[in-house]
């Protein structure tokens, strides 16, 4: 919730463009930007998982292995491209999403998967007006985390009271085999969260 409408500032009617779709946050961020009015696109490295996407109600799916995101998003939004992307690849993906986003667009950074340095033309930023921006939760105040919290009570809650949006559990390991659980999350091949069970 926070990265995507607090930090991305997502609205209806808006097109949200999520990296590694198939991931616990990103099934999560396919039904909250379909919940709330949005267009959504994601990318992914598989055929399972863009079927697993599109099922969740992602209007589409790409395969970031076989397509170029880039052209793709522009394909599925007339040209424009997307108003918020999230973004937890980093590396040569930021200079791309500057390229995939619309004017005005916002990208919204929550992990480094590709690495933390880029070569980029910050030309592209400030042409098109794009914000980048970033978060992580460790560093922020109890207050921060409470408000957080609060918005979400609100916001998200009786989505998920009512069944309209729901976790997508991959897999469930005892605690004893979390390095198997970490093996499982290192394949890459995991659609959802990966949950160990205390």
């Amino acid at each position: 919730w926070h990265n995507v409408f607090e930090r991305g500032a997502l609205k209806a009617g808006e097109t949200l463009l999520i990296h590694g779709g198939s991931s616990g946050i990103g099934t999560m961020a396919i039904q909250l930007g379909k919940a709330f009015g949005a267009k959504v696109i994601v990318t992914v490295g598989a055929s399972d998982k863009a079927e697993a996407c599109l099922k969740l109600g992602a209007d589409h799916a790409i395969n970031y292995k076989t397509d170029d995101f880039v052209a793709a998003t522009k394909a599925a939004t007339g040209g424009k491209g997307a108003d918020v992307i999230l973004d937890m690849v980093g590396g040569d993906y930021v200079e791309r999403n500057y390229d995939a986003a619309a004017p005005d667009g916002r990208i919204v950074q929550i992990a480094f998967l590709g690495g933390p340095k880029a070569t980029v033309n910050f030309t592209k930023l400030m042409v098109k007006r794009l914000i980048h921006t970033g978060s992580t939760l460790r560093p922020r105040s109890n207050a921060d985390k409470a408000a957080m919290v609060a918005a979400i009570e609100q916001k998200v809650m009786p989505f998920l009271r009512e069944g309209r949006i729901k976790p997508l559990m991959d897999s469930t390991f005892p605690l004893a085999d979390a390095a198997k659980a970490h093996a499982r999350m290192e394949t890459s091949q995991h659609i959802g969260k990966i949950v160990l069970e205390i």
